[in-house]
């Protein structure tokens, strides 16, 4: 990932407040957003470069990771408690001799080894284990989430060690004998008439110790590794609702498969749009004489723009449809409409007594008149 001074961008202080961050993002979206800037791409990138920063420093926890880790801590999937630790384990696993990925939660416990009251520990070698799923949150554009787009996205995923190919062992190295269980496969773990045992921590009940760890991951079998991958967004996708890449997830471990990665889109509201399943609204101002005297007028559209014809006699408030203008067709769902709500703008400028007057003698009745509490 590049490396971005959000607090710079932004341009407040490490120490700055919600309130503050909030204030000056508002500030600066107004003037950079592409609305008001058509056609600037400095403009564009720079409202996307301010929009990035904001959802980062106003959300708490990607706040306190962004200051703790740094840009590193903003990946995708990425677990502070993992990070964390996985430099302890690690380093645990190097010093047993190398557990080769096996995880802890693998390990039996007093009841699941109740077999060796009768003197016979567990010896099955653990299996393959799928990876875990990782989950992402993306920022996209109002806009972007309903004609659909492709983007990349960077993220640091466990993938399997090249050097061990994922076993966790050193090549070339032939298996041992568990110095810790002596090749039993279990351990004691109280003395007396009974014996309770539980599966041996160190070759987990195989009794048999692969080979030596693998010096690239240290017997772990993966490691961790920066990857950029392509990401369709779909038309029409939604706020929260998840999209599904298979085995993007964390590498398997012993051959086992990989996990997925889900990403979860976050969309930015537009100045102008809104939504409702497929449909949009879009507020259309109109002159008034417009609307007395109706018009044919350009109205922008996610697929560019089309003609408009406004009925004379129309009214602040009014609604048109215009079929098949929302969110675009996709998979089994037909394109949505795009519905216009007209809104009657009076011009700044004084207006002439008289003219006003002609204009409020052209009422037929009185506006108020169904105006009751």
């Amino acid at each position: 990932m590049a490396d971005h001074d959000y607090y710079r961008i932004l341009g407040v202080e490490r120490t700055a407040s919600q309130e503050e961050i909030r204030k000056v993002y508002r500030k600066l979206a107004r003037k950079y957003h592409p609305d008001i800037n058509p056609g600037n791409k400095e403009a564009e990138n720079k409202f996307k470069e301010i929009s990035v920063a904001h959802d980062i420093l106003s959300h708490p926890k990607k706040r306190k990771l962004y200051d703790e880790f740094g840009e590193a801590g903003l990946a995708a999937g990425f677990d502070a408690d993992k990070a964390r630790s996985y430099g302890r384990w690690q380093e645990q696993s190097a010093r047993s001799g190398g557990t080769h990925g096996f995880a802890s939660e693998d390990l039996g416990d007093l009841f699941g080894d109740l077999g060796g009251l009768f003197g016979a520990g567990r010896r099955a070698r653990p299996g393959p284990l799928q990876g875990g799923d990782i989950e992402a949150t993306v920022e996209i554009d109002f806009l972007d989430a309903v004609r659909g787009f492709q983007t990349s996205l960077t993220l640091e995923r466990p993938v399997p060690c090249e050097n061990c190919r994922g076993s966790g062992v050193k090549p070339g190295t032939a298996p041992t004998t568990c110095p810790e269980c002596r090749g039993t496969g279990s351990k004691p773990i109280v003395d007396g008439p009974l014996q309770f045992r539980q599966t041996c921590p160190r070759c987990m009940g195989s009794g048999r110790l692969p080979g030596e760890p693998c010096p690239a991951c240290k017997g772990a079998g993966r490691v961790l590794r920066p990857e950029t991958i392509r990401v369709n967004i779909p038309p029409g996708t939604e706020p929260g609702k998840r999209i599904r890449l298979r085995g993007k997830g964390e590498a398997g471990m012993r051959g086992g498969p990989a996990g997925d990665l889900y990403i979860v889109p976050r969309i930015r509201p537009h100045p102008l749009l809104t939504r409702s399943g497929g449909d949009l609204t879009l507020e259309l101002p109109i002159t008034v004489g417009e609307a007395v005297g109706g018009a044919t007028v350009e109205v922008p559209t996610p697929t560019g723009p089309v003609k408009v014809k406004i009925p004379a006699g129309a009214q602040s408030g009014q609604r048109l449809r215009i079929k098949g203008k929302g969110v675009p067709a996709h998979g089994q769902s037909p394109a949505g409409d795009l519905y216009l709500r007209l809104m009657v703008r009076v011009p700044k400028e004084k207006i002439p007594q008289d003219i006003i007057e002609k204009i409020d003698r052209a009422y037929e009745e009185d506006v108020r008149k169904d105006l009751r509490l």
